[in-house]
C-alpha cells in the first residue's frame, strides 16, 4: 500500500507541446469571458467600458484566478489537459502543492503587471512634469526588459522543457500531470471510414462523366409519357406545333428530326450536338434530318 501511495503522489514531467496548449487554452478562456461580459452592455452608451477596461479585466482575471490557481494549483487549461502546478522550491520529486505566497506572487505577476501595463500610460500621458516623464519612462524601459527577459526564458524552455513563463521560473512552479499518462491506443475505424468514402466518391468523379445524363432522363421520360399518337388531321398537326417537345414554350425556328413532333432550333441543335444518339423525348424516334417545319396557323388558333 505505501509503495502504490508513493507511486500516485510521484511527479510525471509534462511535454513541451502540452504546457504550450495551456497556455493557449488560458488565453482563449480570458478573450471568451471578456466576450461574454462586454455583450451585456451592448444596449449602453458606447464607450461606457473604455474607462474602466483595465481595471474590469483585472476583476475578470482575480476571479477566475480564484477559482483555478487559488483553490485547484492549476489554470483552465491545465485542468483540461490533465495537468496542474507544483512547487519546485520544496526539493523533493513527490507532488508539493503551492503554497499561498506564491499565489499571491503569481496574481501580482499576471494580473497586476497587465494592468499596470495597460494603465501606466494613461496615468501619465497628461503629466508634463519632468518628474512623471522619467517614471514613464522608466516603467517602459522595465516592460521592455521583461519582455527580453520573457523571450530568454522561452528559449531556456524549448532546450530544457521547464518553465514555459517568467512567471513560473522566478516563483518556481513547475507544471506537472496529476495523473500517469496511459499509453495512448489509436483506433483505425474513423480512419478507414473516411478512406473508405474516399474511394468512393474518386470512383464517382471518375464514373459521372462517363454517364451520358441528358440522353438517360430523355429515356426514362419517354417510358413514363405515354407515346403521342400520330394524327394526320390538321388540328392535331397545330397543336404540335404550338409547343417545343423540349422546353414546353413556344417554338422558336421550328424544326423537325422526321416525327411528328416540333422543337425550337436551339433545343434540337444544342441536344444533338451534345448526343448524337439524341432520340425524340414524346415517341422515341432518331434524328433522321434536323429540317425547319413549313407550316400556316390561322390567327384564330393563335389566340384559341
Amino acid at each position: 500500500m505505501a509503495s502504490s501511495l508513493g507511486n500516485e503522489k510521484s511527479v510525471n514531467p509534462v511535454l513541451r507541446i502540452s504546457q504550450l496548449d495551456a497556455l493557449e487554452l488560458n488565453k482563449a478562456l480570458e478573450q471568451l469571458v471578456w466576450s461574454q461580459f462586454t455583450s451585456c452592455f451592448h444596449g449602453f452608451k458606447p464607450g461606457v467600458l473604455a474607462h474602466f477596461e483595465p481595471e474590469v479585466k483585472a476583476f475578470l482575471c482575480l476571479i477566475l484566478w480564484k477559482f483555478t490557481i487559488y483553490s485547484k494549483n492549476a489554470t483552465v487549461g491545465q485542468a483540461i489537459l490533465n495537468i496542474q502546478y507544483k512547487n519546485n522550491l520544496s526539493q523533493s520529486e513527490k507532488y508539493q502543492p503551492l503554497s499561498k505566497h506564491q499565489k499571491l506572487w503569481y496574481l501580482i505577476f499576471t494580473v497586476g503587471g497587465r494592468w499596470l501595463e495597460e494603465r501606466c500610460y494613461d496615468l501619465f500621458s497628461n503629466r508634463q512634469q519632468q518628474s512623471f516623464c522619467k517614471i514613464k519612462s522608466y516603467i517602459g524601459f522595465g516592460s521592455g526588459l521583461l519582455k527580453l527577459c520573457g523571450l530568454v526564458n522561452f528559449l531556456i524552455f524549448l532546450r530544457k522543457g521547464t518553465f514555459a513563463t517568467l512567471t513560473e521560473r522566478i516563483l518556481g512552479i513547475r507544471s506537472v500531470f496529476c495523473k500517469p499518462q496511459n499509453v495512448r491506443q489509436i483506433g483505425f475505424e474513423y480512419m478507414n471510414r473516411e478512406l473508405l468514402w474516399h474511394g468512393f466518391a474518386e470512383f464517382l468523379i471518375y464514373l459521372l462523366p462517363l454517364i451520358n445524363v441528358q440522353k438517360l432522363k430523355l429515356k426514362i421520360s419517354s417510358w413514363c409519357l405515354p407515346i403521342t399518337s400520330l394524327s394526320n388531321s390538321e388540328n392535331s398537326s397545330a397543336a404540335h406545333c404550338r409547343e417545343c417537345s423540349l422546353c414546353g414554350e413556344w417554338p422558336t425556328m421550328p424544326h423537325t428530326i422526321g416525327c411528328p413532333h416540333v422543337f425550337c432550333y436551339y433545343c434540337i441543335k444544342s441536344n444533338f450536338l451534345f448526343d448524337m444518339y439524341f432520340t425524340c423525348p414524346k415517341c422515341g424516334s432518331e434524328v433522321h434530318s434536323l429540317q425547319p417545319l413549313e407550316y400556316k396557323i390561322e390567327m384564330t388558333e393563335l389566340h384559341g
